[in-house]
This record gives C-alpha cells, structure tokens and sequence, in this order.
C-alpha cells in the first residue's frame, strides 16, 4: 500500500454505519476520500463490494445521488447477506480518470491497492480473506469492467450499469481529448483485451444498459464481443436512461448477483 497517512471520520459524528477515509496516496500524489457503508458490522471477514462513480462524481454520489445504502438496507431485510459497500474518488483527474494508470497518477493502483487496503486496515469486518466484488455506472462501470478483467484473480465478481465500453465513449461525457487518457500499453484500455486474456479465470460477469441511454450500442458492440470470444457473461436491456433513477432502481441486481455468488461460495 501506498497510503502514508489515513484520516478517519469519527462514529460519535457521522452518519449511521458510515465511515469517510482520507487517504494520502503516493499513486496520486494527492488526498482522496473514500466512502464505507456497514462500516461497524461486528462480522468477520465480511465481503466487499467496491462501487465506482462516474464523471463528475466522487466517493459520496452513489450515497447521496444513488441511495446504495438504502437499496443495500431493504435488500437486508429480504435476506441479502451482509457487504461492506467501499466507494471511492476516482482520483479527482479531470472531469474523470477513467481509472486508467496515466502519467498524472496511476488510478488504477489507487483502487486496487490503496483503497482497497486502507479499508481492510481501518474496517474490523474486513480482512485480507474477504470476498472483492467490483461494479460501477457509467465510467465507473468502464473501470469495474477494465480492473474486473485485468485483476481477475483478485474480484469473485463483476457488475456493470450503463458502462463505457471503450475508452472513446469518454468524448460524450467530457471536452478533455481522449488523447490525453494514453496509457505506455496500447492495450491497457481495452476491455475485451483483458477479458481475452484472462478468459480461463475471469470471474462472473453481468452488465446492463437502458434502452433509452446514449452508451447502449456501444454496450450491445461489447456483448457481441464476448459473445464472438465464448466468455460467459449476462447481459440485461432495461428501461431507462442514463440517470441516477435508473442507476438506483438497478444497483439491486448488482447486489443481488454478488449475494447469489456467495452463497454458491459457502
């Protein structure tokens, strides 16, 4: 881990069940937050199921914009095992960093090491044997597809609502040139690269797109992809647009998929 210092917010203060961390991370050379729900579960080793925002946003817009918390507390009440939900900054490049490792800091380290080991640091219920389950929306579902793929061995499964796809979708959301996201491996941004590459241990995949969103041909161009390169996976049309409603009323499928994966596990 990276992280040379971690602030932590103070349960006495905060809102319910919720921790904030402000890491200082030497990939970024900068501070960022990161947001923890079901932060003071008394469970051990408990599952952990990272949500990456899209652009514009940072670690509180799946809470304050998405209500994960309340989709993952009604889910409880129908049975849906225990997570720790993490919800990170991307980094705070730009209008967003895709999560890519660019010569302005290495995101992509930022998410699957320091974040993810600053909460098995400060979070009891966590540990080094919990479950890593990663999803996201939008540029975030580009990131949870991309990270998903090229660190299979580290994620029991992947989920994504109304991703990019490719690296180029970025133009609809953002003035910045795609040029700038260059990466030294011209194929680290290529998500069927990864998927190739990692097909015999890919974990369980699912993704999803409203038939009303700007992304949906450039997500039914990734299923046929996968489809064309046998990797299994499960795709879902629903109605909707690319909007937090839409997001909300669908982060259930995401949890819901995680839960299903383990209880297969047990």
């Amino acid at each position: 881990m990276t992280v040379t210092r971690i602030e932590k917010s103070n349960p006495l203060y905060a809102r319910h069940n919720t921790l904030t961390l402000t890491l200082h991370s030497d990939n970024l050379q900068r501070r960022q937050d990161v947001t923890v729900y079901n932060a003071y579960s008394s469970a051990k080793n408990l599952p952990i199921v990272v949500l990456l925002h899209g652009v514009y946003g940072n670690n509180w817009v799946w809470m304050d914009l998405g209500g994960a918390h309340v989709v993952y507390e009604q889910l409880r009440q129908q049975g849906l095992s225990e997570f720790i939900l993490v919800m990170p900054s991307d980094g705070g490049l730009w209008e967003g960093s895709a999560y890519l490792p660019l010569q302005q800091g290495n995101f992509e380290q930022w998410i699957v090491d320091d974040v993810l080991s600053a909460v098995i640091q400060t979070v009891d219920a966590a540990s080094g044997s919990s479950r890593l389950y990663i999803s996201g929306l939008s540029m975030g579902g580009y990131g949870a597809l991309r990270l998903g793929a090229k660190y299979a061995q580290k994620f029991s499964g992947i989920s994504a609502h109304s991703a990019i796809t490719q690296l180029t979708d970025m133009s609809l959301f953002t003035d910045k040139a795609i040029s700038e996201y260059h990466t030294l491996d011209a194929h680290e941004a290529d998500i069927m690269y990864w998927c190739q590459k990692h097909s015999n241990k890919l974990p369980p995949l699912r993704l999803d797109c409203g038939k009303q969103d700007s992304l949906l041909s450039s997500n039914q161009t990734l299923v046929k992809a996968l489809l064309a390169a046998n990797i299994p996976h499960h795709y879902e049309e629903l109605e909707g647009g690319h909007e937090w409603p839409y997001w909300h009323r669908n982060l259930s499928k995401t949890l819901v998929f995680f839960n299903e994966l383990e209880q297969n596990h047990q």
